[in-house]
Formats: structure tokens, sequence, C-alpha cells
């Protein structure tokens, strides 16, 4: 056995067995990757390789889709201070737009939200609260979550919270520290601008949609404020961390599991099951038409009813 793989291995055992919101399944876990190390099943491989062999282990003990060892991103190989990769990490922030790739008002005045990550709230509320304003007059809403990877679960709740009235609504809890800790996120009482309110909200999945995007989702449909169109999620409910371990390697361990208020459970290795199942590439259609079929019956503007049997023919 090389020892490179043994410190790697023992440093990534590590910081599972410390962190893992789930302590009963760590344990037995890092017994079976010792064991695999023991018998020589990691040697001669590279850090890639390894953190393939490691994440698959882990997911035959856990079935946590946020457990996994990998590379690190290229941007961070030259450091591991936390200082460092908060600040490169705020730069793809800001280049991305916070994860807002489009916003877009369609022929029918049916706003259009492409949300690909979502951005805590302390750092992308500007820009989020700027998206709702440019869709705030529209009649009808689609959000679209198909190439959402996640991210943070405050920014959920930022982006959730335009569709509730007040400061009442009970969104979301997270449990942490292997029960220890309970925290209550409930929908914000003061937001920048308008809230989307009273109008139809069409929330588009796919298979890759995760994580804090799957809250979104599951938020709002718990709640009955938006119809799910598309595929089922991928299935990642538990808030996590990143540890490095080298430069170029790190472990994301869940600290903490979420516990929806309606449900009592979340979509953690089930996803987010859409109320309207067609093939993800269909459902920015599906739910235009929906939208479409709304205004046609409830505008009471002349130029948006025009406006929205264009489109309706279009899509015919």
């Amino acid at each position: 056995m090389s020892a490179m793989p043994k410190i790697l291995v023992e440093r990534a055992m590590e910081l599972m067995c410390a962190n893992y919101v789930f302590p009963e399944r760590a344990v037995p876990a890092a017994a079976d990757v010792r064991r695999r190390l023991t018998e020589g099943e990691y040697d001669g491989m590279d850090e890639a390789a390894l953190a393939d062999a490691l994440t698959l282990t882990l997911a035959e003990h856990c079935a946590d889709k946020h457990l996994r060892v990998r590379t690190r991103d290229a941007r961070l190989h030259a450091t591991v201070d936390p200082a460092e990769a908060d600040a490169v990490y705020r730069e793809h922030l800001r280049v991305t737009n916070h994860g807002i790739a489009r916003v877009e008002r369609l022929d029918g005045n049916v706003g259009c939200l492409d949300l690909r990550g979502v951005t805590a709230a302390g750092l992308g509320g500007r820009a989020i609260a700027a998206a709702m304003e440019l869709v705030s007059q529209t009649e009808a809403l689609i959000i679209d979550l198909r190439r959402n990877r996640g991210g943070s679960p405050d920014g959920a709740i930022f982006w959730t919270s335009y569709f509730f009235p007040d400061g009442e609504t009970h969104l979301n809890s997270i449990e942490s520290g292997a029960g220890s800790s309970l925290r209550q996120y409930w929908s914000i009482a003061y937001l920048p601008g308008e809230r989307y309110l009273d109008r139809p909200v069409y929330v588009l999945t796919s298979g890759f949609t995760f994580s804090a995007g799957e809250e979104l989702s599951y938020n709002l449909q718990t709640q009955g404020r938006a119809t799910l169109i598309g595929e089922t999620t991928r299935g990642g409910a538990h808030p996590t961390d990143r540890f490095p371990i080298t430069p170029t390697l790190e472990i994301t361990v869940p600290v903490a599991r979420s516990i929806n208020p309606v449900t009592g459970t979340n979509w953690e290795g089930t996803g987010v099951v859409p109320d309207i199942a067609v093939p993800s590439e269909q459902a920015h259609t599906v739910a235009y038409r929906l939208a479409l079929e709304h205004v046609l019956t409830g505008s009471a503007s002349p130029v948006v009813r025009d406006e929205a049997r264009e489109a309706m023919a279009g899509l015919s």
C-alpha cells in the first residue's frame, strides 16, 4: 500500500465521521472504506479515480447524493485557504449573474425566469429582487429550473417568499448536529419590490435539477403555490459543506437535513415528483400553453389577450 492513498483516505474518513449529519451511517461506511484500503483496493489510483471509488462505496452505505469525494474546481487548486476560496466563489457568482440566466416577458404577458443556481440572499438579493421586478406585472410566470444545480437554502427561501403575502408561511426546517438543533425557515416579512401573488406559477424540472433548486420546487409544490412540470428531480435534500483534503481533492459532507412542515420529510433519494410528468424538453411548451390559457380566460387587457391568441396559435 502506498502512503499517499492511505493519507488521503484517512483524512476523508475523518472529515466524514466528524461532520456527517447521520453518524450512525458514517461509522460502518468508514469501516468498509478502511477495509478496502487495507486490502489494497485503492493502490495506484490517482486522485480522480480515488474520488470516484470512495464516492461509490459511500453511496452503497449512505445513499446520500450530497456525500461525495471529488476533485476540486481548478480555480481552487492553488489554495485551501477559506478566504481565498470564498473570493473565487463570489467572483463566480458575479460573472454568472447569481444563477439568473434569463428574465423574459413572453407574448401574452407571461414571465419566464431561467434560474440555474440559487445564490444566498446576502450575496444575490439585489439580483433576485431585480429579476422579480421585471416579471412583477406579468399575468403568469414560468420558472425554469431544468438546469439548476442548487445553492443556498436561505436563497431558496428568499426566492420562495415572493410568492407568499407575508412572513407567516413556514416553508422548511433544517436539522443539524445529528438532531442537536432545528432551525425553522419562514417566508420573509419584508422583501424589496412587489410580491408575485394571486397569479399562476409553473416550475419546470428535470433529472438534473438538484439541491436548493429542488427545495424551491418542493416548497412551492407542498404549499400549493405552483404547478411542477417536467421530470422527477435528482434527489439531494441535505445541506452540505465542502472540506478540502488537498488543494486538488475535497469531500462534500451533508451537515444537516431538511424537514418540510407539510410532509414531515424531504426529497432525498426520491426527488421532487412533478404534478405534470413530461420529458424535460417538452416542459416549457406545456407550461406556456397552460399560462396562455389562463391569460385568455382571465386577462382584462384586450391587447394581452390578442397576444395570447397569436402565441397559442403558434404553439398549435
